[in-house]
């Protein structure tokens, strides 16, 4: 596939912001746990937080090629700042923007797709990952109100988002068809950030215990109808898994062009070790790899943009990319030795930030589960 003018110009330009303004400090804010708030502002004057969302509701207007592209480079300069931004598009954005009605829209989507808003996705419950349609967390409808209670987990942004998509279930007797999904505003009362998780990796994006603790929200923050929750669970699942695949890209291109460059820098037996055939061919598959799985993330992002299904070709991109980033970073720091394994270089960073990936957005064992029964078909 190859890219238009103005989509090569997104990259550039996406790519020189996360040169400049991300890789310098990815190191820093790993360290201090720093969430990069001053970054996400820049991208948002860049249009990178609302990238797909049309132009009438704050959005950029563009494609999810572009977005790919976007997630790539940003992922590249700092892994954590990409899932932050994923997560913004894909379903902080991309959610409203489907369902929401023309008052939610102007409510919650211009200023998300502004980025004057940070959202977060709030459907995984402590004992509920993979089974959405299994979760516990209430919504009662109470006069004008509903009232909400349970426990999500693992919420990306929770404790720094403005609204947060909440799944609940409203019907207890209707199964997954009771399911309902609601915009909550962060400073509802009853809408408490439990703790923050201490993770291996992307440690400047937060990733929080929510409690719903008796939060009331007005009966308009409904989002769809009723009983439309699992529904619009699983309706972003393409966006999702592209974007996260996108990053994974972003992430592995940054381990490798690091082995390359140390490749070349380090010496062994009189000449650089990039010339020991050993090295040589370990970064040989490594670059191929990696552009077999940025094909294949192409591939679906320009499916999406074709209006087609592309459900099975999402999960094959973030199955192999996910997995191929992991493989990278790992050969990235045998090719540095000792020094891949301490912080002096970023690729053990790099390392630990990539394999989430291959568990949120759906963990590969259910990436081939979708594709096995795509294939069943």
């Amino acid at each position: 596939m190859i890219l238009t003018q103005e989509q090569e110009m997104i990259r550039d330009a996406m790519r020189d912001f996360s040169r400049e303004r991300l890789a310098p400090f990815a190191e820093a804010w790993d360290r201090d746990h720093t969430f990069p708030r001053e970054a996400l502002k820049e991208l948002a004057e860049l249009g990178a937080l609302g990238m797909v969302v049309p132009e009438q509701w704050g959005g950029a207007g563009m494609d999810y090629m572009s977005l790919v592209l976007a997630i790539e480079e940003i992922a590249a300069g700092d892994g954590a700042t990409s899932t932050i931004v994923s997560v913004q598009n894909s379903l902080a954005c991309g959610i409203p923007n489907r369902y929401g009605n023309d008052a939610q829209k102007e409510q919650w989507l211009k200023p998300l797709a502004k980025g004057e808003m940070l959202g977060c996705f709030c459907l995984t419950e402590p004992h509920v990952g993979s089974d959405a349609g299994a979760i516990k967390t209430t919504a009662v409808k109470d006069g004008d109100e509903w009232v909400i209670n349970g426990v999500k987990q693992f919420i990306t942004t929770g404790r720094e988002a403005d609204v947060a998509i909440v799944f609940a279930v409203t019907d207890k007797a209707a199964g997954k068809k009771g399911i309902s999904c609601f915009l909550v505003p962060t400073t509802a009362p009853g809408y408490v950030v439990g703790r923050i998780e201490e993770k291996m990796g992307q440690k400047a994006s937060d990733t929080a215990q929510i409690l719903f603790e008796n939060c009331r929200v007005p009966a308009d923050a409904l989002l769809g109808e009723e009983g439309q929750g699992y529904k619009i669970a699983l309706s972003n699942l393409e966006a999702g898994r592209i974007g996260i695949a996108s990053q994974c890209l972003g992430m592995a291109r940054a381990a490798l062009e690091a082995a390359v460059k140390y490749a070349h820098e380090r010496e062994t037996f009189g000449k650089p070790i990039f010339e020991h055939q050993a090295v040589n061919f370990r970064l040989a598959d490594m670059a191929t790899q990696l552009e077999a799985a940025r094909q294949l993330v192409w591939h679906a992002a320009s499916l999406k943009d074709a209006g087609r299904p592309c459900l099975k070709e999402a999960s094959m991109a973030k199955l192999f990319a996910s997995e191929m980033a992991e493989k990278v970073c790992s050969d990235a720091i045998q090719i540095h030795g000792g020094y891949g394994y301490v912080t002096d270089f970023p690729v053990e960073r790099i390392y630990r930030d990539v394999r989430v990936c291959q568990i949120y957005e759906g963990a590969s064992d259910i990436q081939r589960l979708v594709i096995g029964r795509a294939l069943a078909d």
